[in-house]
Parts: structure tokens; C-alpha cells; sequence
């Protein structure tokens, strides 16, 4: 069974049943109900046409379920006759349901979910495995998408800029439950760059192939976080490394800076260097630059802080980082890697342990933990 040919011909199918006249959130559920019969059918019978026979299923399905509600029989003449079955019209529906799923109405969370689902093609028990909750609280929030978007038509352009948002929201989840999200989010991605010429659409997936190049890198064997000036870097993907240099250089040929073009230069000039000690910190500060002009973020000050430190010196590192809020999250973790740069154990020692009780996630807890412990330790 191929399920990502499954997963790609979601969207198409689903396009074509609201072209049809079905309801967003119907025919959602139909084409579920079809690809649910797929992984039952297509095993011992596979069709010569899985995107007729996709079409085919869930629209039956759509009927079925239409005409048992009998609230719904105003729209009896919407699907009193059937299409017969045959060849399904080409058109792509897949942009205008990444504008639909990521709508402004709906939160980061039913968005990531809606996605996942409507254009993902995965099921409401993967999507709750890989967000860590249970299967009901995830169907329950894709139900209230669904309602939220039920009665949205797209006659004007959607918001790239919340589309790529959504879609890197996916990608940071990375992998957990049986449904890698990394790996997802680029799928995703590269689908979104073939629909639309956009120079931040590009930059973004740029930007998730130089960091997923890294990702066989960055822990150890043990679970362990590894940090990007240790790892080793012949475990790199070279050749995503490529890949997303060439997408990169190419949308900044377009002369459109944008966020995800400018991260995305940074992380090739990670990738750029064969040791940690040949990274070009002076042009990733220059990056940072742009990107606090284009963003404001108090999170891209923070990062440029660490560049900072490693261009020019701890002490202007440190004199940076005092500019900022305290609060920011891994603040305290910025501070603990410059004042050990800087000569100060003890009060690095400090940082490192107040950063750990500040972890988002167990990884980073025990790594800062280390540090504390590696500072503190007799006979340093």
C-alpha cells in the first residue's frame, strides 16, 4: 500500500467534492471514509486510476451521508444523480486549501491540525500520536476547525504569510508517534512551491531542508541533545544541503527579501563551514541584521546576540544580550554561554541551572543540566 501516493492525492479529491457543491467539513469526512476503504480495498485490488477511484469512493460517501441526515435534504438536488465514474478533472484545488486550512479565524493548533488533515492526507489518530494527545481531544479540535471554516469561501487571495507560518509550525514539531512532521512540513512545502511562485515559499523550504540535513547530527545515541558547534558534520545531508542552497539562491535572485530567505541564509552559512571554527559569524550577524529589520522579534535578537558573542567577543555578546528582555525563553541559556566564554564559571554555572528549570522539553533540560554539573564539578 502506497500511502504517501495516498497522502497526495488527498487535497485533488478534496477539492473536487467542494467544486462539486459538498461542504467543506462533509466532504473532509468523506474523503477520510475513502481513504480509510483505500488501505482496506487497494491492497488485494489495486485500481487503475487511484485518483478516479478516490473520487469515485468519496463522493459516494458524500451521498450516503447527505441523504441519512435528514436535515440536509434541502440539498437533495445538489446529489440526487451521480457522476459516473471516469476521468476527474485536472484543476488543482491543493493552494486554495492551504489558505482555507490556515484562515485567520482558527488558532496555531486547529490550523497545524486542519492541515495535516485536509491537505496531508493523515488520519486523526496519527495527528494525535505525533502531538502527543489523545485521539478524541484531536478529533474534537479538528471538528471545531472544520465548523470554524464550513461556511468560508476563498474568492479573494489567501495569506501566504499565514500558510508558510502553519507550515513551519508542522516542521518544528519534528518527529514523534509514528508520523515523522519534519519530513511532513517539507512534503507539504515542496507541494505549496509547486503550485506557487513565491520567494518565501521557496525560502522556506530552503530553510527546512538545511535544517533537516542536520538532523541525523544532532543528538547522540543515548537521546542526547548535541550541540551545532560539536556535531559532527559528516553525518550532514550534503546533498539536501544543496538542494536548499539552490532553491535559496534562487529566491533571493528574485530581489523579494523575506524572513524564511534570510533564516534560510544563516543556516547555509552553517552549513557552509567544514568545522564549527570556520563559520562566518560576521555574515550570520549581517543576516541577523536583516531579519530584526524585517521582524522586530525578540526571539531573532536573542539568536543574533549568540552571533554577536561569536563575531566580536563575549563581552559584546554579553553587552548585547543586556539590551533585552530577561524573560525571553533560553535567555538565561544565552547568558550561561557567554559568561563561560567570558571566563566566569560560577555565575555560568548559575545561568545553566536556571535555564534548565526554564526547558521546554526534557532534551534541553538534561543538556543544560550537564553544563551546570560539568561547570561545578571539583577539579575543573
Amino acid at each position: 500500500m502506497d500511502e504517501a501516493l495516498l497522502r497526495s492525492l488527498t487535497p485533488h479529491v478534496l477539492g473536487i467534492l467542494c467544486r462539486r457543491g459538498a461542504g467543506f467539513a462533509a466532504a473532509e469526512d468523506a474523503v477520510q471514509d475513502s481513504l480509510v476503504e483505500a488501505l482496506r480495498v487497494w491492497p488485494v485490488d489495486p485500481p487503475r486510476d487511484p485518483k478516479g477511484w478516490l473520487v469515485t469512493v468519496a463522493w459516494r460517501k458524500f451521498l450516503d451521508a447527505t441523504r441519512a441526515d435528514a436535515a440536509r435534504r434541502r440539498r437533495e438536488d445538489l446529489v440526487d444523480e451521480e457522476p459516473e465514474p471516469g476521468p476527474v478533472p485536472g484543476a488543482d484545488d491543493t493552494l486554495q486549501l492551504y489558505f482555507l486550512c490556515a484562515h485567520p479565524s482558527l488558532t496555531p493548533a486547529s490550523a497545524v491540525a486542519l492541515t495535516l488533515r485536509a491537505v496531508g492526507g493523515l488520519t486523526t489518530r496519527q495527528i494525535a500520536q505525533a502531538y502527543l494527545v489523545p485521539e478524541a481531544t484531536m478529533a474534537q479540535r479538528i471538528s471545531r476547525a472544520k465548523r470554524t471554516v464550513a461556511d468560508v469561501r476563498l474568492t479573494r487571495a489567501g495569506d501566504v504569510a499565514t500558510v508558510l507560518r502553519v507550515l513551519y509550525l508542522v516542521f518544528n514539531e519534528g518527529y514523534s508517534g509514528d508520523v515523522d512532521l519534519a519530513s511532513e512540513a517539507i512534503r507539504l512545502t515542496r507541494q505549496l512551491a509547486a503550485a506557487i511562485e513565491h520567494p518565501e515559499v521557496a525560502g522556506l523550504l530552503a530553510l527546512m531542508l538545511l535544517h533537516h540535513a542536520r538532523r541525523a547530527a544532532r543528538t547522540a545515541r543515548d537521546g542526547s541533545l548535541v550541540p551545532l558547534v560539536e556535531q559532527d558534520r559528516s553525518l550532514w545531508d550534503t546533498g539536501l544541503i544543496a538542494e536548499g542552497v539552490g532553491i535559496l539562491q534562487a529566491a533571493l535572485a528574485r530581489d523579494r527579501l523575506g524572513e524564511f530567505q534570510a533564516q534560510a541564509a544563516v543556516a547555509a552559512l552553517h552549513a557552509d563551514a567544514p568545522v564549527a571554527e570556520e563559520t562566518d559569524w560576521v555574515q550570520i550577524v549581517e543576516w541577523y541584521d536583516e531579519l530584526v529589520r524585517l521582524t522586530d522579534s525578540p526571539i531573532v535578537r536573542l539568536n543574533r546576540v549568540v552571533a554577536v558573542g561569536e563575531a566580536d567577543g563575549a563581552r559584546a555578546g554579553l553587552a548585547a544580550l543586556a539590551e533585552l528582555d530577561s524573560s525571553l525563553p533560553r535567555y538565561a541559556a544565552v547568558a550561561a554561554y557567554l559568561h563561560e566564554r567570558d571566563g566566569d564559571p560560577v555565575t555560568a554555572a548559575r545561568l545553566y541551572a536556571e535555564a534548565a528549570r526554564q526547558a521546554p522539553n526534557l532534551p534541553e533540560r538534561d543538556h543544560l543540566l550537564l553544563q551546570a554539573a560539568r561547570l561545578n564539578a571539583p577539579g575543573r
